[in-house]
C-alpha cells in the first residue's frame, strides 16, 4: 500500500484555513445549548487556539501544539467532560456546519470530515 505523503495543511490552505474553520466552529458552539456549558467564558479563546494548533499539526502544519502541550492524548484530555451521544452529535453538527462553510473542494472536505467524525466518535465517554 502506498503511503500518502500529501501535506494536507498546505492543500487545505494553511493557517488561514484552519483559523477560519475553528472560528466558524466556535461561533456555532457559542450558541449550542449542549456544548456551550462545557466551555468557561474565560477559556473560549484558549480552546479555539488549542483546537487550531491541534488540527494544524495533525494535518502536517506547525508542531506548536506538541511543543506547548505535549502529545495530544485526546481521550485523556477530554475525560473530564461528559461526552455522550447527544454531546457528540452536537459537536458533529457544529463542526459539519463549519466544514461546509469552507471553500474546500469536495474531495478535501470529505477527507477532513472522515477524520473529524471519527475523532468525535472516539471521544464519547458516557453511554447514557
Amino acid at each position: 500500500m502506498e503511503r500518502d505523503t500529501t501535506n494536507y495543511y498546505e492543500l487545505f490552505g494553511g493557517e488561514a484555513f484552519f483559523a477560519d474553520l475553528v472560528s466558524q466552529f466556535y461561533a456555532h458552539v457559542a450558541v449550542n445549548p449542549i456544548l456551550r456549558p462545557m466551555y468557561p467564558d474565560s477559556d473560549m479563546k484558549g480552546a479555539a487556539r488549542r483546537l487550531q494548533m491541534f488540527l494544524e499539526q495533525y494535518w502536517g502544519g506547525p508542531t506548536t501544539y506538541q511543543e506547548e502541550r505535549g502529545h495530544p492524548r485526546l481521550r485523556m484530555r477530554h475525560a473530564g467532560f461528559h461526552i455522550n451521544q447527544e454531546a457528540r452529535d452536537a459537536w458533529v453538527d457544529c463542526m459539519k456546519r463549519a466544514v461546509d462553510g469552507t471553500t474546500l473542494e469536495q474531495e478535501a472536505k470529505d477527507k477532513l470530515w472522515r477524520y473529524l467524525e471519527g475523532a468525535a466518535n472516539h471521544l464519547v465517554n458516557q453511554m447514557d
